[in-house]
């Protein structure tokens, strides 16, 4: 199978010159066009879609839509948004292109489109992700090379759903930001987590006076967190090479007499799928 263009976004995807002919734009009625199951966008803005939906009742749809054949049915995998609006306009027919993929290829493309076109809040994309891992395996490398991101920005982005759930809900409504939750991230106390997510809330925190409070809070967790830029190169390719193996973030602490090594994992199935790969080292 011919290697896909990975983190081009949808445009790579549906070429303006479409050379299959098994992939040229046919016209499918819409109620035929059955909603994506590995769709990671779960919030849709009303506003946003009531544009859309103006846009086509003037013009039409103008991209098609991109499903797959299963069964006698097909099944969206980009374009929710257009088929939403095609039905609310009892439009009965959608431009559409045919695609053959895989269930693993179908949210990998949805995830490219809502990830390149920013439409996903920073939880969802994180459920993409663990999506991804736990139920395919891939690895933190491999989507971030799916998606056009760097392996360090799929981790802190997976770090978010070990937020307390009230946090996560305040993440998807856009009350607290990603850089907000990093910092949350960095304090151990839950409680304190809370605390301080209803003050970004309450007093529109920026990022950098929640930093400034965290630093009150936790002075020696701050200090600790300064001695890490002064890291054994060593110890930094190891944790690379590691990372490398294991697909996941993995953190080296060396003291004088013994140290640890911390490997993160996200759910259970990651946790199984990291113990597989050591057992077979």
């Amino acid at each position: 199978m011919q290697k896909r263009a990975l983190g081009r976004g949808i445009g790579a995807l549906i070429p303006e010159k479409i050379i299959e002919e098994k992939e040229r734009i046919i016209y499918l009625p819409t109620e035929a066009v059955r909603p994506n199951p590995y769709q990671p966008r779960k919030i849709f803005n009303q506003a946003e879609l009531e544009e859309l939906i103006q846009s086509i009742k003037e013009k039409g749809v103008i991209q098609p839509i991109l499903v797959r054949r299963v069964g006698p049915h097909y099944e969206l995998i980009a374009g929710e948004r257009r088929l939403r609006a095609a039905k609310s306009l009892q439009i009965n027919e959608i431009p559409a292109i045919v695609k053959e993929v895989s269930d693993e290829e179908s949210l990998e493309l949805s995830l490219i489109e809502n990830v390149q076109r920013e439409q996903l809040n920073p939880i969802e994309e994180a459920h993409a992700y663990q999506h991804l891992m736990e139920k395919f395996g891939i690895t933190q490398e491999k989507i971030s090379e799916t998606v056009g991101k760097s392996r360090a920005s799929i981790a802190n982005s997976l770090r978010l759903l070990k937020l307390p759930q009230e946090i996560q809900e305040e993440i998807i409504q856009g009350r607290i930001s990603f850089a907000h939750g990093k910092v949350l991230l960095e304090i151990e106390d839950i409680n304190l987590q809370r605390n301080l997510a209803w003050k970004i809330v309450a007093h529109g925190l920026s990022v950098k006076e929640l930093e400034a409070l965290v630093k009150q809070k936790c002075p020696i967790r701050q200090k600790a967190k300064r001695a890490l830029h002064h890291t054994d190169p060593n110890i930094m390719a190891w944790e690379e090479s590691l990372q490398h193996l294991l697909g996941t973030k993995v953190k080296i602490n060396q003291g004088r007499k013994r140290g640890n090594i911390l490997i993160e994992f996200y759910s259970s199935q990651d946790l199984q799928r990291i113990i597989n790969i050591l057992h077979k080292r």
